[in-house]
Order: C-alpha cells, then structure tokens, then sequence
C-alpha cells in the first residue's frame, strides 16, 4: 500500500466533470480551456484532453506544459511578461493574452504574427475574497478605460475577462456579464473571440446547465465571437482525495488529532483563505480537530465528527483536494510532499510520483 500522505486522482469522478464539459461545448459553442494555475498534474491530461481544447496559463512554465503536455490550443497570460522569456511564450502558444496597453505595446512587433488579446477589467466581481478579487481598487488586472482601449482594438484579435470566483450563482454571472457588455459591448463587436475566464462552478450540484449555454451562444451570436471558458476548480471538483494518517491524539479541551500532512505545505489554499477541509462522512459522536504535523500553530484541517475514537495509524481522507494544493505544494518544515496517485477508470491504482528527500535537497541550495 502506498505511504500517506498523497493526493488520489479518481478518474471515475473527473470522467463526471468532463461530460459536463462535454455537453456544455455542444450546447453553448464555447471552448474550454483548462487553467493551469488551478491543476496541473499532467498524468491526468490524457482523459482530459478528449473532452477539452486545450490549456491557459499564467507564465512561461505553464504555456510550455500546456504546449508540450497537454496539446490542443496554448493560450498564453500573465501579468507581466519579461523581456528574456517573450520568445520562449510565443514558441508555444497559440494565442497571446496581455494585460495591460502597455504590455501590448512593447511586445506588438514580436507577436505580430500570433493571436493577440488584451485582459478588461469590468471593475465588477463575484469575489468575496478581497485577496482574489480581480475588480478590487486600484487592481492591476487588465484595462478598463474604453477610450484607450478603441485606439488599439484593430490590432488585436479578442479580449478576455476574468471577474468570476467560485460563483456557483448562474444569476450573478449573468449580470456580471451584462455589465461587462454594458461597458464593453461596442468593442465586443470588433474582435473575433472573447474568453469569460473561470470561476463558474458549472459542474456543481444543481448548476442551471441549460441556462448558461443559452446564456454563452446568445453572447457569441450577438458579437459575432468565439466564446472560451477557463475552468480549473470547475474542471476538477471533487475529484481528488488527499489520503493521510492519524500519528498522535491528545486532549488540550478539544480532542485533536496529528496527521502525517499539513495544511501549509499541502493544502495552502485553505490557510490563506481561512477556510476549513472536507471530510467524508463527516458524522457521529466523536469531535476532533484534525491538525498538520508541522510546527505552525494554525496549522489545522478543521473539526470533524466521527464514528469512533481516533488511534494512531487510522487513515483519514481529506476531500476535494485537487484544486490549488499540487501546484501550490512546499517543502516548509521539510514536511515530505504527498505522492501522487491515479485511480484508473477500470478501479486499479497507480503510483505516479513520490516525492524524497534529494527532491528536497535539489529544490534548495
């Protein structure tokens, strides 16, 4: 049996998400991209690949690993691309997204020849995180002045808005999207593509389906484009367990529990946004908090119920855990990192990486 911890890929249950996506390219006409900043873990991309376009990225790394791993269309993003890495991104990609003027101005001749889009700002989000939220004062994401946009629109090919953030509300993504064509509609009208970016949890329970993708192909319709949707969280939900074992239980006026993970070297999302993990089933009449091993004091799972008493070397699986935690993953405390596992459609186990201690050794110096 494989060593806990480590993140378990099912694909039975991605295979879920992907006929989603699957009916949703049918019936809206959309594209779908896979977000690399979300997930990235390529030994998932050959089931991936049959049901989506292709990959969008945030830097150099993740253009080269959608381009090289998973094929299909190279959308390529940042923030800010530096002068020694520009070359590298256009070998890749397919279209290139900028997110600023001036960003589009001092690469213009260098991607003459490629795709090329400019991120707008609506100045509008369904984030209630002010950390994520992309329509924050003074936010650095992408151009929101009309005027100064118009005078460059005939040089490029479309635009990209991301202003959506766990919005499982198909309500609010429609106004959000009628204020963006409020402010933007009359340049909506002069490009041939527009990516709505991610952050729709279209794959959720109850999601209106049918809705959006009337929703999507009236948008494409009525300004003649080409829709893409970014999807990471939406794409990988529920998909992925984070396997690990109880080392030690102790009483400090709650009952708590120490596995052999930690939420800040392996699930780093839920730390930063003060948020607790899944447990399933979490039921019965035994509360523990369930703690990382590393030495941080906030280091915690969240509370939990369950059936019995816990004792060391009972496995415990933390839910969900495919988003945000194998790219964020860290070596802080030296805390080993979780392998990587793949459960296969035909119900078999595989061993994809483990992680050692010259990984360790060679990520510092």
């Amino acid at each position: 049996m494989l060593q806990t911890p480590y993140y378990l890929i099912d694909k039975s249950t991605l295979l879920r998400n992907m006929r989603i996506i699957q009916q949703l390219r049918e019936n809206s006409g959309a594209k779908i991209l896979l977000a690399l900043k979300c997930f990235a873990t390529w030994s998932a991309f050959d089931l991936m690949r049959e049901y989506m376009d292709g990959t969008t990225s945030s830097s150099l790394f993740e253009v080269k690993l959608g381009h090289d791993k998973f094929g299909g269309e190279t959308h390529a993003y940042s923030v800010a691309y530096a002068d020694h890495e520009i070359d590298e991104v256009i070998a890749h990609a397919d279209k290139i997204i900028f997110n600023s003027l001036g960003q589009f101005e001092r690469f213009a001749d260098k991607t003459a020849a490629l795709s090329r889009g400019l991120r707008l700002n609506p100045q509008v989000s369904a984030s209630s995180f002010d950390l994520a939220d992309p329509a924050r004062p003074h936010s650095r994401l992408g151009e929101w002045d009309v005027s100064k946009v118009e005078a460059i629109v005939s040089r490029i090919d479309g635009f990209m808005i991301h202003n959506n953030c766990e919005n499982a509300d198909f309500g609010l993504f429609d106004r959000l999207l009628t204020r963006a064509e409020e402010t933007f509609g009359s340049l909506f009208e002069q490009v041939e593509w527009i990516s709505l970016g991610g952050g729709i949890h279209f794959t959720g329970e109850n999601y209106p389906l049918e809705d959006f993708c009337k929703r999507l192909k009236s948008f494409a319709e009525r300004y003649g484009v080409q829709v893409y949707l970014e999807p990471g969280e939406a794409a990988i939900t529920k998909s992925t367990t984070l396997e690990v074992t109880v080392l030690d239980t102790l009483f400090n006026g709650k009952n708590l529990a120490i596995v052999d993970s930690s939420v800040e070297a392996h699930m780093l999302d839920l730390l930063i946004y003060r948020q607790s993990a899944k447990v399933s089933p979490d039921a019965g009449r035994h509360q523990y908090m369930i703690c990382g091993k590393s030495c941080l004091a906030g280091d915690i799972f969240g509370e939990f119920h369950f059936d019995r008493e816990l004792k060391p070397g009972d496995r415990i699986s933390i839910q969900d855990a495919a988003g945000y935690t194998m790219v964020k993953k860290n070596w802080f405390n030296g805390v080993r990192m979780p392998s990587i596992a793949v459960r296969e459609l035909d119900g078999s186990v595989k061993t994809i990486r483990e992680f050692t201690f010259d990984d360790y050794l060679t990520s510092l110096s």
